[in-house]
């Protein structure tokens, strides 16, 4: 087995870990969510993540980090499950574990994940219209989630599986950029 294959590996068992634990909660969808959000804000900053990786760190240090980033914004579980994967030495993978945990969530309600990074919180009408209009373009049942995106200069780009549908202003402007050379 390569590399690759045992880094995906770990990432499905990781994931499938992590979905039972959400699942043993009384709102196991809420949890899976929450889990995916949290691990995605984290791993949304190279530095932290480096810091939690680091094998140099004592991982009473590193739990210290993740509990003191996340202890009033999560759950009990979520903070927990967070410290599972960092504490296993996974902390590079935390995203691709997490975004794999909304995968199979997501299938196995019969619908797919659509990645969406925006700038700004979606209240949940926003986000209902989203799902609507993500659902009829790519004529899929389809399961939102949200990940605030600082560098999202205005608008938001969804990922659907392999399809990028890019609205943001920064790629507009890229576009009209092309347009007028």
């Amino acid at each position: 087995m390569d590399n690759a294959t045992a880094q995906l590996t770990y990432v499905d068992h990781y994931a499938s870990a992590l979905l039972n634990i959400a699942g043993a909660e009384a709102d196991p969808s809420g949890a899976a969510d929450e889990i995916y959000r949290a691990a995605q804000g984290l791993s949304g900053h190279a530095e932290l993540i480096e810091t939690l990786a680091d094998p140099r760190i004592p991982g009473e240090r590193k739990q210290g980090i993740v509990d003191d980033i996340l202890q009033q914004r999560a759950s009990t579980v979520t903070v927990a499950a967070i410290n599972f994967i960092v504490g296993a030495g996974q902390a590079k993978n935390l995203g691709a574990i997490a975004s794999r945990v909304a995968e199979l969530a997501a299938d196995a309600e019969g619908e797919v994940v659509a990645e969406v990074r925006t700038p700004i919180e979606l209240d949940a009408g926003q986000i209902e219209r989203l799902t609507a209009a993500l659902s009829e373009a790519t004529g899929r049942r389809i399961q939102v989630k949200t990940v605030i995106d600082p560098s999202v200069i205005g608008g938001l780009v969804a990922k659907v599986g392999d399809t990028v549908l890019d609205g943001s202003v920064q790629h507009r402007f890229n576009e009209l950029r092309e347009q007028w050379g």
